[in-house]
């Protein structure tokens, strides 16, 4: 009997289609011997492909697929000459002809924001590292390790003149970590590739603080942006974030009878839900109210003309750290774990998923205190 293969589509999320083999008769399934009709291909296309990227992209990724349904139905008529064994390793071998850059393009596609800005610049240093060409099969510990050292060791793409960070070689890592675990999931791997690398280490960067002390300075300091002055004792006396801070509106903000103010939120970073109380003094910066919709901190904006207006403040009361407006956040922190806030608090009030973050601050704490102990001192 011929088994016909037919190459389908399904839509699916996001304005894709996923490309999938029909066959008729149906087929034993290669995993449970159970009849089956279906086998997704781990290939997707762009259902309303939007410029000729895309369109370029569709036509590749049907042509693969066309290419690996009539290969199926070659090998599913001739039983005589394969084995449902060599079957599957002729499907293995198809799916290792795949492009691993084209696979971590389109998850890059997926991806919102900053962390598709992540993604895409992780897309170009894999580009740049493979001269544009690394098929599935290809994938080795041996290769993702000298990409990990290609990562910590290349220069930045914003700066021919400046070794890419470390911590941002870490990020980029974990992205192709990601794509691995997927593409394992997808039955694209055949092994799980990314739990047999270990992500790079990342380096642990000083994470500078405001004392009491130097924040009453910078209350009693002029600024000549009033409404960066007022949003960065904001967020050191809430620990939120610039981002969550700038896109905040009256409409975040409540008032509980007996309990005092709250502010409720998504966070820019982690889309975490939160619903943090905030003192009467930090609800005293932010004004008048106004209108639902309106930004509270109208005007706020993170620029490097913005940027100076900060910088010339915290000169202007005799600070001279190397504060940035993310330390305030870190003052916020380091300052309740000083004035004995236990660590869980801290972590929650901060939003952080994992507590492993938040014990950065508490190692600040120690550090200081054991320096402070050591300051008293008898002649013996």
């Amino acid at each position: 009997m011929t088994i016909k293969v037919k190459l389908r589509q399904k839509p699916i999320s996001k304005g894709r289609k996923s490309l999938y083999l029909d066959f008729y008769p149906p087929i034993p399934h290669p995993k449970t011997g159970d009849p089956t009709r279906r086998e997704f291909l781990g290939l997707y296309i762009y259902d309303k492909p939007k410029n000729p990227i895309q369109k370029q992209d569709n036509a590749e990724t049907l042509k693969i697929g066309e290419a690996i349904k009539q290969k199926r139905e070659n090998f599913l008529n001739k039983p005589e000459i394969y084995s449902q064994y060599e079957k599957e390793q002729l499907r293995i071998k198809e799916l290792g002809e795949l492009c691993f850059l084209s696979y971590f393009k389109k998850l890059t596609d997926k991806r919102k924001g900053a962390n598709r800005s992540n993604w895409h610049s992780t897309y170009k240093y894999l580009e740049a590292f493979s001269n544009g060409k690394l098929k599935f099969i290809d994938l080795n510990e041996s290769i993702l390790e000298d990409f990990k050292e290609y990562l910590l060791t290349t220069k930045s793409n914003k700066s021919d003149k400046v070794t890419l960070s470390q911590n941002s070689a870490v990020s980029y890592f974990n992205k192709i970590k990601a794509a691995l675990k997927q593409a394992f999931k997808d039955g694209i791997l055949q092994s799980d590739l990314n739990g047999k690398i270990s992500p790079i280490k990342a380096e642990e960067t000083r994470r500078e603080y405001l004392t009491l002390e130097e924040l009453n300075k910078l209350v009693k300091t002029p600024c000549n942006n009033e409404v960066m002055k007022r949003a960065a004792l904001f967020s050191a006396l809430t620990g939120l974030r610039f981002s969550d801070i700038q896109k905040m509106t009256w409409e975040e903000l409540s008032y509980v009878e007996g309990d005092g103010y709250y502010v409720k939120f998504t966070q820019q970073k982690t889309k975490g839900v939160e619903d943090l109380q905030i003192s009467d003094q930090a609800y005293g910066l932010l004004g008048e109210p106004q209108e639902s919709k309106s930004r509270v901190f109208e005007g706020l904006q993170y620029s490097a003309y913005h940027n100076k207006h900060l910088f010339q403040w915290i000169g202007a009361a005799g600070i001279t750290k190397d504060i940035t407006f993310h330390c305030f956040r870190h003052t916020f922190a380091t300052l309740q774990l000083f004035n004995g806030t236990d660590i869980y608090t801290v972590s929650k009030m901060l939003g952080h998923k994992d507590l492993k973050t938040t014990q950065i601050y508490a190692k600040i704490v120690d550090e200081a205190k054991r320096t402070a102990s050591n300051k008293i001192k008898l002649d013996m």
